[in-house]
């Protein structure tokens, strides 16, 4: 009966360390390292944390992150970082023909780590929102007026712009 009941309380001392060593691991914080195109809100869709949580645990203002940086995520198991591959599309609404403005901006904003109110300034500059104008004197077409392409789906022209933009930054709309 000894033997029995020592065995019941080893195990049992075995399995509440187990217990708590995994929920301490499970609410560590990880690194994470930017990489070129990154914005703290597409971070933080991926892990499903809050903006402000990394914001607030790195010491981040204005949302400004650079490639290379390493960014403590709060609250995430390092080993969820590391087997998760990051989307190479962030998770955004869907384009349904409607919602053309926030779906545009959304993608853009998430896939560049630009603000939504920059790219909307350079559509409404360069397109006034009418996803198929040619310009005639360049033959820039669509919403970002882009040189590289004569036609394409609204997301056809969201991924050549954000090709652009990884090519030229900012100053393929002159701006920077």
């Amino acid at each position: 009966m000894k033997k029995l009941l020592t065995t019941i309380l080893t195990t049992s001392a075995a399995t509440v360390g187990l217990l708590l060593a995994g929920t301490v691991s499970a609410h560590a914080d990880a690194t994470y390292t930017v990489k070129k195109g990154d914005c703290v809100w597409a971070i933080s869709q991926e892990y499903k944390t809050t903006i402000e949580s990394i914001e607030t645990a790195n010491n981040i203002h204005g949302h400004l992150i650079l490639p290379g940086q390493q960014l403590r995520i709060p609250g995430v198991n390092a080993q969820d970082l590391t087997s998760q591959a990051p989307a190479t599309t962030p998770a955004t609404e869907s384009y349904s023909g409607d919602n053309l403005q926030s779906y545009v901006l959304g993608q853009m904003q998430a896939r560049t780590g630009v603000d939504a109110g920059t790219w909307n300034h350079i559509i409404n500059r360069e397109s006034n929102w009418q996803p198929h104008v040619v310009n005639g004197a360049s033959g820039a077409y669509g919403l970002f007026q882009n040189i590289h392409i004569s036609g394409g789906s609204v997301q056809q022209q969201i991924d050549a712009a954000v090709s652009l933009y990884h090519a030229q930054g900012m100053q393929a709309w002159a701006l920077y």
